[in-house]
């Protein structure tokens, strides 16, 4: 699964035509952090849910696209706990 969800949330950003100065008033952060989210490939899902709801997109779609696709045994983690 290579999801990196900065870049997913910096895209959404430009295609909605928002400034990151908007982005940092509404979640709280620096400059200097927002540029730091945007080269995460993850971050913390409390501030995932805040973006998504400041944004008005499921940005955990992704994540739950990516378990539900067809993969292969080789590259597939299984994410159910062992017994």
């Amino acid at each position: 699964m290579q999801i990196h969800i900065g870049n997913l949330i910096r895209d959404e950003l430009r295609r909605q035509g928002r400034t990151n100065a908007w982005l940092m008033d509404r979640i709280g952060v620096s400059e200097r952090t927002l540029q730091r989210l945007f080269n995460k490939p993850s971050i913390d899902t409390q501030q995932l849910c805040l973006i998504s709801s400041v944004l008005q997109t499921d940005f955990f779609r992704f994540y739950s696209d990516a378990l539900s696709a067809p993969s292969n045994d080789a590259t597939r983690h299984d994410l159910t706990p062992s017994d």
